[in-house]
């Protein structure tokens, strides 16, 4: 080998280690711009710098292979740090397993960013490839894993309004179209520099697309609805009794939990009457609030019923129910003292190696967790339960982070929105900040108030811009009461559903299919004048 290949080859490897360190980087900058921080601005500044690797900065783009890579290693630097509260009691191993399989998705994203990045407005179908991976990875595989959707990022973010017309696919892909925009921002800038004479040509397509998603969420803002709009109001408790510990043992005390929420119910009761805080007119209890079945038992009955009696209310109560065919639910039951139990809402998206494990026999060989998977069912209904008079929309827990969840309760009449959670098993890691962004992402695709009540925290009251109303700190009983609005009304994110998600695949599947038939003619141009070259030079001979 020469020196001058040895040199070239050395060169290259040092170029291959540089952008596989960026990359991580990227991914590490998306991550950051997640709650608890309120730094939602270096999401789409990674999703910049991503695109800049994928797109080689404006010289010559890697191969779709290096793509996926970078793709993949952008994905390790966002998930990994993302997701350690799923490994915190278990061990890493689940933790980074999931990680490591979800960050295919992302690294699809790369190969496809790679393949579309020569297409005239090529920001734009970036930002569409995102929207499509991160729609496999919300769907596929065991239902899909939605937690770190870019949308889920922006609760703090001057982008979060566009929630409201097209949920959280409209949000992610401006999130993603905004951050390739700053790439062809970027790219412009050395472009010109270096004397480059059609400079103009992906700044249009950069700046076009990031400024209307900018100005379009600006004017947005006025717009939507707040505390004082609703066609009337009532007065919401949230409570949360905490637990006797944290981890996957929080409920081996089931009682005591039982009587922690119906004990901070009676502590409210007492400062209702003396007119220290104002009547509810619903109560709303976390999810596994009574993991004692009190259906089955009579006396967690008896305390439930003793706790609405005395609040003068009825409680949507978190319950873990044993059906007469022995299947088990996690469900929300409205617990009216006067007459017990009335509406109730099963939950209908379990979380696969949580509340059931598929393939059981199969995972049971890599963890000795498995077997303390749940065995529970998905359960039926349309989303709504009813309470005083009023239809509540509920999401359980992991079902929020799924777009059908809530949309369902609101077609269906839901005038304010409900998030039953229990946290305890992942103790004081991010996980209960990043499920509370989602239910603020979700008040502005509905204009509902959202009312999360978790079992040690963090509970909230969130008005239907997306504000935080009332928030508890971790770990201590406390309550919440506020007056909400009911609203009826529906969004144009309600209305439209799962359309813009189907539009911006549709959209990214038909960049990718001419960005494929493009590159096959290219190749037959150059195979051609290959072959001509061969018959036509004599010193090809």
């Amino acid at each position: 080998m020469s020196d001058r290949t040895a040199r070239g080859w050395t060169a290259g490897v040092q170029g291959v280690m540089l952008r596989c360190v960026v990359s991580v980087f990227a991914g590490f900058l998306v991550f950051a711009g997640f709650p608890p921080r309120p730094l939602w601005f270096l999401a789409p500044i990674g999703i910049a710098v991503l695109t800049l690797v994928l797109t080689g900065a404006g010289g010559a783009p890697p191969r779709l292979r290096a793509g996926f890579g970078y793709g993949y290693l952008a994905g390790l630097g966002f998930l990994v740090p993302l997701l350690p509260w799923i490994g915190v009691y278990v061990g890493p191993l689940p933790w980074l397993a999931l990680a490591a399989v979800e960050s295919l998705f992302i690294g699809m994203f790369g190969l496809l960013a790679v393949l579309v990045s020569r297409l005239r407005w090529a920001p734009l179908w970036i930002a569409a490839c995102w929207s499509l991976t991160e729609w496999l990875r919300s769907s596929v595989p065991f239902g899909g894993f939605p937690w770190g959707r870019l949308a889920f990022g922006q609760s703090e973010g001057w982008l979060l309004p566009l929630a409201s017309i097209g949920g959280s696919p409209l949000l992610s892909f401006a999130v993603a179209l905004t951050g390739a925009g700053l790439a062809s921002v970027a790219v412009t800038v050395r472009a010109r520099a270096g004397g480059a004479a059609n400079w103009k040509r992906p700044l249009a397509g950069g700046l076009v697309g990031g400024l209307a998603a900018t100005i379009v969420s600006v004017a947005l803002w006025p717009t939507l609805p707040n505390m004082d709009s609703g066609d009337r109001t009532i007065t919401v408790a949230a409570i949360q009794g905490s637990v006797p510990r944290l981890g996957l043992d929080f409920n081996s005390q089931r009682k005591q939990v039982l009587d922690n929420h119906v004990n901070r119910t009676l502590e409210l009761a007492d400062a209702v009457a003396s007119g220290a805080a104002p009547q509810p007119d619903v109560v709303v209890w976390p999810e596994n609030a009574s993991d004692i079945d009190p259906l089955r038992n009579a006396d967690a009955a008896a305390d439930i019923s003793r706790a609405s009696e005395a609040i003068g209310a009825p409680i949507l109560v978190g319950a873990v129910l044993v059906n007469s065919d022995r299947t088990t639910t996690n469900s929300v039951i409205v617990w009216d003292g006067n007459v017990g139990p009335l509406d109730r809402h099963d939950k209908k998206i379990i979380q696969p190696f949580g509340e059931y494990l598929p393939y059981r026999e199969f995972f049971r060989h890599f963890s000795s967790y498995a077997d303390r998977a749940g065995h529970f069912v998905p359960g039926q209904g349309d989303g709504v339960v009813h309470a005083n008079g009023v239809a509540v929309g509920v999401a359980t827990c992991y079902e929020v982070a799924f777009d059908r969840a809530f949309e369902e309760s609101v077609r269906n009449g839901a005038e304010f929105l409900a998030v039953p959670t229990n946290n305890a098993t992942f103790g004081d890691t991010e996980m209960t900040y990043q499920q509370l962004a989602m239910s603020k992402v979700r008040a502005v695709e509905h204009g509902r108030a959202v009312v999360v009540a978790a079992t040690s925290g963090v509970s909230a009251i969130i008005a239907p811009d997306g504000s935080t109303v009332q928030q508890t700190p971790l770990f201590v009983p406390a309550a919440l009461v506020a007056q909400v609005p009911l609203r009826t009304d529906l969004t144009l994110a309600s209305r439209l559903g799962s359309i813009p998600e189907v539009l911006l695949c549709l959209g990214a599947v038909g960049a990718i299919a001419f960005a494929l038939v493009q590159r096959r003619r290219d190749v037959g141009v150059r195979v051609a004048g290959v072959a001509a070259g061969d018959v036509g030079d004599p010193s090809n001979a």
